[in-house]
């Protein structure tokens, strides 16, 4: 009898160790399943969040671009009178423009070609009164080509600090200077293609220098006070400055490009300005069709 209940109770045991056995695999496959399920909410949920938050960028990203674009348009899109380029008008206006401001080069100092490059690349963004204030300086401290190639650029940068973005053109007068010293012979190129190739120079920079230094007519300077008058002018009803450009190489005779680009420079600083055009002081006003609309 002794025998039967031990046996009983030892099946008893077995039983219930297996019944735990089972009820901790359930538990533990329930927890697991769980755990798996809300692993998985959570990628999706943060699936969800990160294309929520993408899209909300681009949206935004979106409509600060169409803002920008809006801006822009009113900034470069100004109402401009409409083209004129009848020859009688055109000869008159430089005529005008001849008798006015008879002789003119840049207001920038200069004696050599490379000094006259370097000078071009300060007045970026800066003042011709400004830049002639700081090259002194730096043609005293490094007099040639090769010395500007190998100025130290720290010591480049201070000397033409105040004319603003001065890391970008330090490096650009050192990579322009080292590729004149190395590929040119120390000399300045005498074409748009060799100038274009230097760092830092583009078709305005090369236009400067090779009609000034070299009386080369390869184009026509257009910076903001000829891209302004050009518009004002009913010369060009473009805003891209190379655009402008080509509109004004094709009315302007070549030999008057480069008189022509500091004529209408010198103007456009002195006479017709951006904010307050003096109109009723203006040579040109004659034959300007902005005359009555820019006056003040």
């Amino acid at each position: 009898m002794a025998t039967k209940n031990t046996g009983n109770k030892t099946a008893a045991k077995k039983t219930k160790a297996k019944k735990t056995t089972k009820a901790k695999k359930t538990t533990k496959a329930k927890k697991t399943t769980k755990a798996k399920k809300t692993t998985k909410a959570k990628k999706a949920k943060k699936i969800t969040t990160t294309k929520k938050i993408t899209t909300t960028k681009k949206t935004k990203a979106a409509r600060t671009t169409k803002k920008t674009k809006a801006r822009a348009s009113k900034k470069t899109a100004p109402d401009l009178p409409p083209v004129d380029h009848s020859p009688e008008r055109i000869e008159w206006l430089l005529q005008a423009l001849a008798r006015g401001y008879p002789g003119t080069t840049t207001a920038l100092h200069w004696e050599t070609p490379v000094q006259l490059l370097v000078a071009t690349i300060l007045s970026a963004q800066c003042t011709d009164e400004r830049v002639n204030k700081v090259t002194p300086a730096v043609f005293e401290r490094f007099p040639t080509t090769a010395a500007l190639a190998a100025a130290p650029q720290q010591e480049l940068e201070r000397l033409i600090h105040s004319t603003g973005f001065f890391r970008a053109k330090a490096r650009s007068i050192k990579g322009a200077a080292a590729v004149i010293a190395e590929q040119h012979g120390s000399e300045v190129p005498r074409s748009m293609e060799a100038m274009v190739a230097l760092p830092g120079v583009a078709r305005k920079t090369a236009n400067v220098v090779l009609g000034t230094a070299h009386g080369l007519a390869t184009g026509v300077v257009v910076d903001t006070h000829v891209k302004r008058l050009a518009g004002r002018l009913g010369l060009s009803a473009q805003t891209n400055t190379d655009k402008i450009e080509r509109d004004l190489m094709t009315v302007i005779p070549q030999e008057r490009w480069v008189s022509f680009g500091h004529q209408l420079i010198l103007h456009g600083r002195a006479v017709c300005r951006a904010r307050k055009p003096h109109c009723t002081e203006c040579a040109l006003a004659p034959r300007c069709p902005s005359a009555d609309r820019t006056a003040p």
